[in-house]
């Protein structure tokens, strides 16, 4: 019988019970999932698309991948995809654990991920029997690991980091995973949730860079896709986007996601997904197509997070903590600015390493280990304590040892009971 390790958010019970227990009530800020209402223009074209008496198709409409193609040249500076090198999947984490499995990898070969990482990477690896690596680039690798690698996962904006990956640190991972003919999938389910710099074509991020003191330089990027011409040459060969629209459309429940890029290696997903039944349904296809159809939505509730995001970022930072990139996506990725961390990288799939000793300073002077898994758990249990539920930063490998993930997706009022309790904290 398969053995999985523990889905790890179990081990958050006791501190969830004990942030209940607040008298001003929990304040969840530990998982990303959506509590705004899902748009009506969606909930509309599911219900139009009820009558779905037959079989829905694996590949997915027509309509729907049209949707897809016109999305990714909109809003992703990705011209020329072709329909058929599109497919909607069952939400992206099932396509991310299974994607090892539909690739025909086993044991012997390598699947590697980010050194901070959302576990369902691993997950993917350990369901097949191959072995899952943290690095940050090729090069970390010794050269007869390097010759196994498979399957290179880049994730940017990064969970939980919200670190976005430049260009030039994508256009080094394809060029790296080509040498020694590995697929490239880029999740990049966050990439309409841009901050500052990283804004793309939204204006309000003028004002947003100035209010949370962001670096900003001329006009604000859009996050850049593993398909653009500028990382790929325009060469889709081994390359696969994977996006969510749960985040930017509030549609979690509903399952919708897709993956594009390589048409042949797309053609040979389909006809696997087609024998497995992997199957998304009618009515959450023609909701899809809704979606991908509407901007406005995405930057009516891009508003909110941004509400919520400066209020907690700035009440974090009055409560002596520190908030490391999140210059993208939904998390605020947060450690005890009362020490320092022994080592300093920054995350996400090409970032180069910084010089660091393994020792730093505290606050007075006195040397101070690396961060442990305990310093993680330390912080979620000083916030449980405010009645503030945050995931740790352990979850995600060891390069996450002192840090907690705060998640922008609470309600108003949740949001700003937190901020409220993180200013009169210390």
């Amino acid at each position: 019988m398969l053995t999985l390790p523990e889905y790890p958010w179990e081990s958050l019970a006791p501190y969830r019970a004990t942030a209940a227990a607040h008298p001003g009530g929990i304040a969840d800020l530990s998982i990303g999932t959506p509590v705004d209402s899902t748009p009506g223009l969606i909930q509309d074209a599911l219900s139009a698309a009820a009558n779905a008496h037959g079989y829905p198709t694996t590949q997915g409409t027509a309509e729907l991948r049209e949707a897809v193609v016109a999305w990714f040249d909109r809003r992703r500076g990705v011209p020329g995809l072709e329909p058929q090198a599109v497919i909607p999947t069952v939400g992206s984490k099932e396509f991310i654990a299974w994607l090892p499995l539909l690739l025909g990898l086993g044991p012997g070969d390598v699947v590697v991920r980010p050194s901070v990482a959302y576990p369902t990477y691993d997950i993917g690896a350990l369901l097949v029997g191959a072995t899952a690596v943290a690095a940050d680039s090729l090069d970390e690798l010794d050269a007869a690991t390097r010759a196994r690698v498979r399957l290179v996962w880049t994730n940017s904006p990064a969970n939980p980091t919200g670190k976005v990956a430049s260009v030039e640190e994508l256009r080094a991972v394809v060029a790296q995973a080509r040498e020694v003919g590995a697929v490239v999938a880029g999740d990049e389910c966050y990439a309409e949730l841009g901050w500052g710099s990283w804004n793309g074509d939204d204006s309000a991020g003028l004002e947003d860079s100035a209010v949370s003191g962001e670096q900003r330089d001329g006009a604000a990027a859009r996050v850049p896709c593993i398909l653009s011409p500028e990382v790929s040459d325009g060469d889709h060969t081994n390359l696969l986007s994977v996006y969510s629209l749960s985040k930017q459309s509030n549609l979690a429940g509903y399952r919708a996601a897709f993956a594009a890029g390589d048409a042949a290696l797309v053609s040979t997903l389909v006809n696997s997904r087609k024998h497995a039944g992997m199957i998304v349904p009618m009515p959450v296809q023609a909701a899809m197509t809704a979606a991908l159809g509407d901007d406005a939505h995405v930057q009516e509730q891009k508003e909110r997070y941004r509400v919520r995001r400066r209020l907690l970022k700035d009440a974090l930072e009055a409560a002596g903590l520190v908030v490391d990139h999140s210059e993208a996506g939904l998390y605020l990725w947060t450690r005890d600015g009362r020490r320092t961390r022994g080592e300093l990288r920054p995350e996400g799939l090409g970032g180069a390493s910084v010089d660091v000793p393994d020792v730093g300073l505290d606050a007075v002077g006195a040397v101070s280990a690396a961060p442990t898994e305990q310093d993680s758990w330390d912080l979620v249990g000083e916030l449980a304590g405010l009645g503030i539920l945050v995931g740790p930063g352990t979850f995600y490998g060891s390069a996450g040892n002192g840090y907690v993930r705060v998640a922008l997706t609470a309600t108003d009022d949740a949001v700003a009971r937190a901020a409220e309790r993180l200013r009169s904290w210390r």
